[in-house]
């Protein structure tokens, strides 16, 4: 289920404050965040967010076709090895 429109996008206030910040420095570092429920905003466009997922900070370039999303899927939580039973069909 979305949010509602009434209540706008929700985005993580550090989150805010970190991507201005990046902007006035004019410097193109990599912005730590943990906040993967935080929405892609017009603002973003341009800076790189390192995304956590767990385990480490996962780059991010923000294009115009990823606002509206959230961070969160931009940077998977778990690795898919494949099936057990079809490897051991390949082996033989």
């Amino acid at each position: 289920m979305s949010r509602s429109i009434w209540k706008g996008p929700f985005v993580d206030g550090y989150v805010l404050k970190k991507a201005e910040a990046s902007r006035a420095s004019g410097k193109s570092e990599v912005i730590k965040i943990w906040s993967r429920r935080s929405t892609i905003l017009p603002q973003f466009v341009g800076l790189t967010f390192g995304v956590y997922n767990g385990h480490k900070h996962i780059p991010v370039a923000v294009t115009e076709e990823m606002i509206g999303q959230k961070f969160g899927e931009y940077s998977p939580t778990r690795t898919y090895y494949g099936h057990a039973a079809d490897k051991k069909a390949k082996r033989k």
